[in-house]
């Protein structure tokens, strides 16, 4: 490429394009000169030809790039601007104090190094003899006055605060940036970075901290659920992070306001993340705040992230279950007498059996409800040796539970027998809701010859369902010594997104062992399949302890999703139950008309007030083909407790009032890493360096030795103006009307 100036003006273009321009230019003025010698007005003709080549003069130019440049030399002093962090995870203690520094300690908070350094005003001799001007900033310090919102919220945008001294800088000479490079608001620093760059001003940054995290144990998170059973187990998971060297053996507690207690030892292993839960059994109706902490461990440098605070509301159960069967077997009859007996469970059963009749009693129905209003006060519907055909459920009534299932959040329970009425559910909608892919060529099921034990997956291991002892050990032993079986419904494999709780021990076949016990979302709701039918055996040597347990457990399960804000004439879902900031809410309601039936005329709103007390009323959207059904969702701009008031604009009674807990995880925190790799972009970038606060002196040494400021240069594309194809037409039109003038035309 080759650059050259006329004044101003400057030409950039390549050697071939410049040899072009001067054969077509001179070749423009050869045959010019021999049109006006041969013409008999060469007057008018020597014009036309001026014209023509000032038309291919000015296309020329063009082609050679022209700029029109001015420079303006700056009259003011070279300017650097020295900026630092001073947000919260600069209070982490890992910073080391240089040997030139004063002061006793070697490892200061990274806060305290900046102090010292901008105490020492290092860039005095920037200013010496009038050579520069220094300006000084700092940024992410959190107001004194914060409340717990407003720290939680409070971050560090290393992209705005450089970006200001960009904005703000005249003469702008280099930048000191001092911090750990932790940003967590705004854009990347690469984008300033940039600019910085295209202003030819580096950016200089003095790295504090430590990029390795210092020894600690952080409870990094509590999912805790939003509300339990007043008496049952409430499943409480949480997590840990490890910085430690060293595994811990320690003891995880949770205490109540009310100074109850649950604990659980644990072993952390070294420099990893630890998933775990703890059992607790919610005692009182209404709102308890909990604590869960860990003891400090030996080594540890952080002492105020051990424990977290969370709020569990009790609520009383009534949970409504509809058995359907074909035939009173074993596990039929002890399923009914489990939940008859439960306090919290009212139970309805319909046996669809021709030859016995209807079941007779204060536990049965006579018919299939076929009434929405009716059908839809059922938490869960079991569904045994049962299918679609004469005698048994319609196509219509099956779809109207996985209706129920969907729409309103119930859930449905399948226990297949040996007639293997379950292949017949294929012909309704009720066919998708089944989370495994049966064995189309063993309908009759797998029969053993001899006892057949289960075994819990991970997953079923730490599932409440299938948690029948009072701690995981306890649970263990229990599943270990359970009972087997001697019929296994036919099942290939489990569907995709289902989780397996529980194993065949003893058959696999090309996917792996068969699943036995295996969950799945449906919609807003939930599904459970059985592959046996024989789980009343559980009652040998303990009556009904495990048995009762587990389908307690299982309506309760079920039911969760529907009681958790469930009043008269609607219900609400949400999830996530505990959001974060930044998350959103996804909102799906049940409402209901004064007869009972799903309102499907009509609108359903929400007036939303979040924890600083300001109302946003939104309106939820009907969902078409749902059964009185509305959905919506909103971002949680900010953690603590958001009260949810669902309301009928038509009938203002007919409302109900949920809350949302944000977890009020801060966005800074101490701890944490170093982030070096941020601070060597930022530097690489504007073709500045990093340096430690050792190597201070070698960077005020490099920055004196700058080269002054380059002064200001506009410059404007002459060829990409809006006026130069204005200037070409107006000269071809010329041009054009010159010829027919002269008559050549």
């Amino acid at each position: 490429m080759n650059h050259f100036n006329l004044g101003p003006l400057h030409f950039q273009a390549q050697t071939w394009l410049i040899v072009l321009v001067v054969i077509v230019l001179t070749l423009t003025i050869t045959l010019g000169v021999m049109a006006t010698r041969r013409s008999t007005r060469p007057n008018r003709t020597g014009s036309l030809e001026g014209l023509r080549l000032l038309c291919v003069l000015f296309v020329c130019t063009m082609l050679l790039g022209p700029e029109w440049r001015t420079v303006q030399e700056s009259d003011l002093q070279p300017e650097i601007a020295i900026v630092w962090d001073e947000s919260i995870s600069m209070d982490t203690e890992d910073a080391r104090r240089p040997e030139s520094m004063a002061g006793s300690e070697t490892i200061l908070t990274r806060r305290e190094l900046v102090k010292r350094l901008v105490d020492s005003k290092f860039w005095e001799t920037f200013e010496a003899e009038g050579k520069n001007r220094v300006t000084t900033a700092s940024f992410g310090a959190p107001s004194p006055d914060a409340d717990i919102i407003e720290l939680a919220m409070s971050g560090t945008d290393i992209n705005e605060a450089l970006g200001n001294s960009l904005a703000n800088g005249q003469n702008l000479r280099a930048a000191i940036f001092l911090g750990d490079g932790d940003w967590n608001l705004g854009t990347s620093p690469v984008g300033v970075s940039q600019q910085f760059r295209l202003k030819g001003v580096p950016i200089y940054t003095l790295a504090t901290g430590n990029n390795k995290r210092v020894p600690d144990l952080e409870l990094t998170s509590v999912n805790a659920p939003t509300y339990g059973i007043i008496g049952e187990n409430a499943q409480i998971p949480f997590t840990i992070e490890s910085s430690l060297a060293r595994d811990v053996r320690t003891q995880i507690r949770i205490k109540s306001d009310t100074g109850a207690e649950r604990y659980k030892d644990i072993t952390i292993r070294a420099n990893s993340t630890h998933y775990d839960s703890l059992l607790w059994r919610v005692e009182k109706e209404g709102a308890s705040t909990l604590s869960i902490s860990l003891p400090v461990a030996n080594g540890e440098l952080i002492e105020n992230n051990n424990s977290r605070d969370f709020v569990i509301s009790g609520k009383p159960e009534s949970i409504r279950v509809l058995v359907i069967e074909s035939l009173p077997r074993w596990e039929y009859r002890f399923i009914r007498n489990a939940l008859s007996r439960d306090p919290g469970v009212t139970v309805d059963c319909l046996l669809l059996h021709p030859d016995l009749g209807r079941g007779d009693g204060p536990d049965y129905i006579q018919e299939f409800p076929e009434k929405l209003e009716d059908l839809q006060k059922y938490d869960v519907v079991v569904i045994g040796d049962i299918g679609v055909g004469e005698g048994q459920l319609t196509v219509e009534q099956a779809n109207l539970i996985e209706g129920l299932v969907k729409s309103q959040a119930s859930g449905v329970v399948f226990i297949p027998g040996a007639k293997g009425n379950q292949f017949t559910l294929s012909e309704s909608n009720l066919g998708d809701l089944i989370p495994v892919i049966l064995d189309q060529d063993k309908k009759e099921g797998l029969s053993e010859s001899i006892e057949t034990t289960m075994r819990l997956t991970p997953e079923g291991e730490k599932s409440l369902l299938t948690m029948l002892g009072e701690s995981e050990a306890q649970n263990e032993t229990i599943w270990r010594n359970l009972p087997g079986f001697y019929w296994q419904a036919p099942v290939v494999r489990a569907k995709a997104g289902s989780t397996i709780l529980a194993e065949n021990e003893a058959r696999r076949n090309a996917y792996g062992r068969l699943p036995i016990i295996v969950t799945s979302r449906a919609g807003s709701g939930k599904v459970l399949y059985m592959a046996i039918d024989s789980a009343w055996r559980w009652r040998r040597g303990v009556e009904d302890l495990y048995h009762y347990r587990f389908w307690g457990q299982v309506a309760r399960w079920m039911s969760y999703q529907r009681n958790m804000a469930a009043g008269e004439r609607i219900r609400l879902f949400y999830t996530p139950e505990r959001p974060k900031p930044g998350d959103f809410v996804s909102l799906s309601a049940n409402a209901f008309d004064s007869n009972g039936a799903p309102l499907n005329n009509g609108v359903l709103q929400i007036d939303l007030t979040a924890p600083n007390g300001q109302i946003k009323r939104m309106e939820l959207v009907k969902e078409e083909g749902a059964w009185g059904s509305f959905s919506g969702r909103f971002k949680i701009s900010q953690p603590g407790e958001w009260n949810l008031n669902t309301f009928i604009p038509e009938e203002p009674a007919a409302a109900i009032e949920a809350k949302i807990i944000s977890q009020t995880d801060a966005i800074e925190k101490t701890g944490r890493p170093a982030r070096f790799e941020v601070l060597q972009e930022m530097s690489k970038i504007s073709r500045g360096r990093m340096v430690t606060a050792e190597k201070i002196d070698e960077l005020v040494k490099e920055i004196n030795a700058l080269p002054e400021p380059q002064p200001l240069v506009t410059s404007i594309k002459l060829w990409a103006h809006w006026l130069a194809p204005i200037i070409l037409i107006s000269l071809l039109s010329l041009f054009w009307i010159g010829r027919k003038l002269n008559g050549a035309f």
